[in-house]
């Protein structure tokens, strides 16, 4: 069991940990999460030892192998399978020893124990957790050299999650996955046999992957039992009931204090008075609730509306070299309200189709019609790092604004986030979630008619991931999204394009398809964690074998699926209806004026309340047999 007691920690002053508290129990997978910047990252650290707390303790049972990925990808010589098998230490120091030990007993150990951590099938374990993120059989023969530094962060995670620690510390792994590594690694997650604490701000892998969900705020750690949906419900309500008490308290306060103040001159009234002083001084006061405060996202409009289609692509190829283009085939239409989420496995050509439809490339063949007036706001990660270092948000604005007052520059800071303390701070000294914002304001001041945004989540928390969701709908542009965020697509895309196999076409499926697809594709579940169906780890399968499969998943899926969303769509309907009927109960003239017509509307509130809560018992037993039937239908395919 993990125990942190009275953990105290400040960095140059400012108290991270105050006297924090709790205990993860062996087994369990906790979610951590908390605002940027409030120090997730530093209680693993604290965890692994890197750093001492400056008061209380933080303890493992003894022996504990901890598992934490280090901010240096390995970058040498070797492939990808050598350095996620070296990673077992153990296993390597005993192979080496097997070649030149001569002693009969000791040889026998030696066998005996490689044996008991299943040495000879590591290979095909290894090769299994690389598929699942991301690297094919030849890429896991390359030099870990060749590629950037994301893909080799996913091989330090491969080695990793190789290794099985028995507490394993992971610190935003999704960071450097695409969508279809990221729905690999939830599965893998949640059937990890050890303790697991994961800093994330995935609300779809902290639902699915986690038992628990660890929160801090103003430095105290609390432990939710639950996904994160279940621990935001909980939050919420014991705020609510948080707040009734502190009302209650503070009117009782007053009461005690009037009555102090009236009677405690009095001789008759002086031991009651006393009474009440000892009661109040004893009075623990209910903290109010101080959330921190987070600036919305807002994206200006388009000030002229473009008719449809508004970019179209025929027979179009894209790519940086004519005769090895990445893309070719390219026949789509953009209009002008369109949602569209990008799928597809990083290195497919998600970002290179990006940049044709936002005019950064032209068609090495066939033709991009769209006109020349149109506005491309478009956000990439990369572009944090092209941030000039020593440039100011206020200069930015300068750049941008350079007709208006200073007063007018500071006032549009203002509304996107940047106020006094950070108007003026080098981009150098900008938190990645502040440098992610003013790349926003950047790409789109002007008012654009096509958003482009290409893994726009990297450095925002669920609460800055939510008010980003929040913006997009609320824009009226056309959008394409690029995401590792399923709960972000799901929430903004209308319509799904694939990048796959050298072009771009409509998807027909919904996410949870492409889920299973992705799964199926990579090796499936059970291969994944390892449960070998053969000597040689069992084979990859086919893609014929996982369109079959994921036809399978969507037979079995799909009847469930429509329940949900039709109760769903009952909810939404009655909740409506319900809020019409409030506001009009909420005029007090109505019940003078129209006193029959209250009446009437009251009974017909209480008869849509009892079957929105039918609709709602109805959505969760049909939720919980989609759930059910989805593990299923996997453990049947595997």
């Amino acid at each position: 069991m993990l125990h942190i007691n009275d953990l105290s920690y400040r960095i140059e002053g400012r108290v991270i940990f105050d006297k924090a508290t709790v205990g993860i129990p062996t087994g369990h997978k906790v979610g951590f999460v908390g605002r940027n910047g409030t120090g997730k990252t530093t209680l693993l650290r604290l965890i692994a030892g890197e750093i001492h707390p400056d008061d209380g303790s933080v303890s493992v049972p003894k022996a504990t192998r901890i598992g934490w990925v280090a901010q240096e990808a390995p970058g040498g010589p070797e492939s990808l399978i050598d350095v996620v098998l070296a990673a077992d230490t153990e296993r390597s120091k005993l192979l080496a020893e097997a070649e030149t030990a001569t002693d009969g007993a000791r040889i026998a150990e030696i066998h005996e124990r490689l044996a008991d951590i299943g040495a000879h099938a590591a290979p095909a374990r290894a090769a299994r957790i690389l598929s699942g993120l991301g690297f094919d059989e030849e890429a896991q023969h390359r030099p870990c050299s060749e590629y950037s530094g994301g893909w080799r962060m996913r091989v330090a995670l491969a080695a990793m999650l190789f290794t099985e620690p028995d507490l394993l510390l992971l610190d935003e792994p999704t960071n450097y996955l695409d969508l279809e590594g990221t729905l690999w690694l939830e599965d893998y997650l949640r059937d990890y046999p050890h303790t697991v604490l994961i800093v994330s701000h995935d609300r779809e892998l902290l639902n699915r992957s986690v038992t628990s969900i660890l929160h801090l705020s103003q430095g105290k750690l609390t432990l939710y039992t639950g996904g994160y949906d279940r621990f935001e419900e909980a939050r919420r309500e014991k705020q609510r009931l948080d707040l009734k008490l502190k009302k209650k308290q503070d009117d009782e306060r007053r009461h005690i204090e009037a009555f102090i103040a009236r009677f405690k001159a009095k001789a008759s009234k002086a031991t009651q008075a006393q009474s009440r002083m000892k009661a109040l001084a004893r009075m623990q006061p209910i903290a109010a609730q101080v959330e921190d405060r987070l600036v919305p996202f807002a994206f200006p409009n388009p000030q002229k509306q473009f008719a449809s289609p508004l970019i179209r692509l025929e027979s179009a190829a894209a790519g940086y070299v004519t005769e090895k283009p990445v893309l070719t085939g390219l026949s789509l239409r953009l209009d002008a309200d369109d949602r569209i989420g990008l799928l597809g496995a990083n290195g497919n050509g998600k970002s290179t189709f990006a940049k044709l439809l936002a005019g950064r490339l032209k068609p090495l063949s066939g033709a991009r019609y769209g006109s020349e007036k149109i506005v491309v706001g478009y956000f990439a990660q990369h572009q944090l790092d092209d941030l000039p270092e020593q440039k100011t948000p206020y200069q930015h604005m300068v750049d941008l604004m350079p007709e208006a007052t200073e007063a007018q520059r500071r006032t549009r800071l203002g509304t996107l986030g940047f106020g006094v303390d950070k108007a003026d701070t080098k981009a150098v000294n900008l938190s990645g979630g502040e440098k992610a914002r003013l790349l926003f304001a950047l790409a789109t001041f002007w008012g654009p008619h096509l958003l482009i945004l290409d893994e726009p989540t990297n450095h925002l928390d669920v609460d800055s991931r939510e008010a980003l969701m929040r913006a997009i709908n609320e824009y009226e542009g056309a959008v394409v999204l690029i995401s590792h965020d399923r709960h972000l697509i799901e929430a903004c895309a209308d319509r799904l394009w694939l990048v796959r196999n050298g072009t771009v076409k409509s998807y027909d499926g919904d996410m949870d398809q492409y889920r299973a697809l992705c799964l199926a594709e990579r090796g499936g579940l059970d291969q994944a964690k390892g449960r070998d169906k053969g000597s040689d780890g069992g084979a990859r399968l086919s893609p014929q074998e996982a369109r079959r499969q994921a036809a399978e998943f969507r037979a079995q899926l799909a009847p469930l699926k429509k329940s949900v969303t039709k109760a769903e769509a009952e909810i939404d309907k009655l909740g409506k209806r319900i809020a019409v009927i409030e506001t009009e109960l909420a005029d007090a003239a109505l019940y003078t004026k129209e006193p029959a017509k209250a009446q009437a509307l009251a009974k017909e509130r209480g008869e849509l309340m009892r079957a929105k809560d039918d609709a709602e018992a109805r959505w969760l037993e049909a939720s919980e047999a989609y759930e059910q039937a989805e593990t299923q239908a996997r453990a049947a395919s595997a």
